[in-house]
């Protein structure tokens, strides 16, 4: 188990650091003189490279790469380049909307979804299963632009329970304001990527209804729902574990649409503003945390699955 972590850990960081090359890369090609756009539209030519030189952008492309790297091993994510505040403390900052949006969503997701997809295997065959099953097809198909859209007119304009945008000023110093004002946007990524997970859910059942396994339990006098949830279920878990390790990459891409939707300060939104105002090492620092993030999500599952799944310790 040490070896396969360290293995693991060594292709996390191999992957950030492909990651940041590409992210590095990718940004550099964006059309548009960063200094320019900082001196403004009557700079002279002078004026323009002193900007360029005082921020190292007439340095090679590897000066460049090795200096930003080099910062964000020591836990420095640059400075912005409009503003000169510190990338990592507003990337904290904005973490607090983000963050706890993120968990609120896939808590409910998990919460609806894994109950509902094991009900409509079980009942497949009945009416009840089958409307579970085209309620879930149909919400997976909806757009989470659009399903907010509908909650914010159900939940803050017909009802008035919540509100429809903003997030508080004092924060989360104010939990319950705070907490009403992600509860919607929450709702609204929950919900879509809910859908998907319980079709999921509901598939890895009816798969797991018949192996030999469930059919051996129920044939010693354990009934077919007992033999399921005993051992069915068990292995069903496994796969729903992997599959909410993607549901993340989910989530963080609906956190940047539904942020702007609810006008809530998040990573997201500060995200699209600075790829708007081509500030580009915060948009370096915030796509390589959230890439680092998935990353990092998807090295817990595989040792989670390794702990948990003793076939393979023993393929190893």
């Amino acid at each position: 188990m040490i070896r396969y972590t360290l293995t693991r850990s060594a292709l996390l960081l191999l992957g950030l650091l492909v990651a940041s090359v590409l992210i590095f890369l990718t940004l550099r090609v964006l059309p548009g003189d960063i200094a320019q756009l900082i001196a403004g539209t009557n700079s002279t030519p002078e004026q323009i490279e002193a900007i360029r030189e005082r921020l190292g952008l007439n340095q090679p492309l590897p000066a460049q790469y090795l200096d930003w790297i080099g910062g964000v091993f020591r836990g420095d994510l640059g400075s912005s380049l409009l503003t000169g505040s510190s990338v990592t403390s507003e990337l904290a900052q904005k973490a607090q909307v983000t963050v706890p949006l993120g968990i609120m969503a896939l808590t409910i997701a998990i919460l609806f979804s894994i109950p509902l997809g094991v009900i409509s295997a079980m009942r497949r065959r009945r009416g009840g299963g089958t409307a579970l099953s085209v309620g879930a097809q149909a919400l997976a198909a909806v757009p989470v632009v659009w399903a907010g859209m509908m909650l914010v007119v159900v939940f803050a304009v017909w009802l008035g329970w919540l509100p429809a945008q903003g997030f508080p000023r004092a924060g989360w110093n104010d939990p319950a304001a705070a907490f009403r004002s992600l509860l919607l946007p929450a709702l609204t990524i929950g919900i879509v990527e809910g859908a998907m997970l319980m079709r999921f859910v509901r598939s890895a059942t009816m798969q797991a209804v018949g192996q030999d396994y469930v059919r051996t339990a129920a044939a010693k006098g354990l009934t077919r729902n007992a033999a399921l949830i005993r051992h069915g279920l068990p292995n069903v878990g496994l796969s729903v574990i992997t599959v909410l390790g993607l549901q993340v990459a989910g989530i963080i891409v609906g956190a940047v649409v539904i942020e702007q939707l609810f006008s809530l300060p998040g990573i997201g939104r500060m995200l699209v503003a600075d790829v708007s105002a081509r500030d580009l090492p915060k948009v370096q620092g915030e796509l390589l945390v959230l890439t680092g993030f998935v990353l990092v999500v998807g090295f817990v599952v595989d040792l989670v699955h390794r702990v948990i799944d003793p076939r393979q310790r023993e393929a190893s």
